[in-house]
């Protein structure tokens, strides 16, 4: 696990938070910039990334969000930035979950946890910014979600999904994570790939005679 975030008293607050909570939360390394990052770090392994959106150049860096999301690393955006907006795209971009820093320490402590296993996480106003999403009538998943979906509901391993669009099988968790995150998020929860199936099928993303 790392902490990507320019400030140094957040960095500490995180250390601290991640000491005292149980079982402790172990946090590898701190950087101060997205370049900093991925100057060591160039592929998913380190698994989970606690995400500053807004760091020294004073603008959400969502193609460094992109960057390190599309790495196979499960991104936490953790940021001041409490938009809609902002959220929904974060979302688009292949962050995992948003978690807005006035919302405070146990959320984002149990949105760690959840991502260390692979498990959703949805907090108050990630929920709020997907709730109020109107521009379609469920949640928004990007081509590529809906790409690993298909495949997965298709075979019988995340393993040869995978290997059908040439990619690892940590990335296609991380897709049906986050597909998993925007459904909770939205009301309908689909933890097991059954209810995952109906909710493609009630949606139109799949047909049964695609099966």
């Amino acid at each position: 696990m790392a902490v990507v975030d320019d400030h140094d008293a957040i960095q500490l607050a995180v250390q601290i938070w991640c000491q005292e909570t149980n079982p402790p939360i172990s946090i590898d390394a701190g950087y101060r910039s997205t370049t900093e990052f991925l100057a060591t770090h160039q592929d998913g392994s380190l698994a989970v990334v606690v995400f500053d959106l807004e760091q020294s150049q004073h603008r959400p860096d969502f193609a460094g969000l992109e960057k390190v999301a599309a790495m196979g690393h499960r991104v936490i955006v953790y940021s001041h930035l409490a938009g809609d907006e902002v959220i929904l795209r974060c979302l688009e971009l292949g962050a995992v979950t948003f978690i807005v820093k006035s919302e405070g320490r146990s959320h984002l402590i149990d949105a760690m946890r959840a991502a260390l296993v692979n498990e959703p996480y949805v907090g108050p106003k990630m929920a709020k910014a997907i709730f109020h999403d109107r521009s379609v009538g469920r949640p928004r998943l990007a081509p590529r979600e809906q790409e690993v979906l298909i495949a997965w509901f298709q075979t019988e391993s995340k393993d040869l999904v995978g290997q059908k669009l040439r990619i690892s099988s940590t990335t296609v968790r991380t897709h049906l994570q986050r597909v998993r995150a925007k459904y909770a998020a939205a009301g309908r929860p689909a933890p097991t790939k059954s209810a995952l199936v109906a909710r493609a099928i009630q949606d139109g993303i799949i047909f049964l005679d695609d099966l």
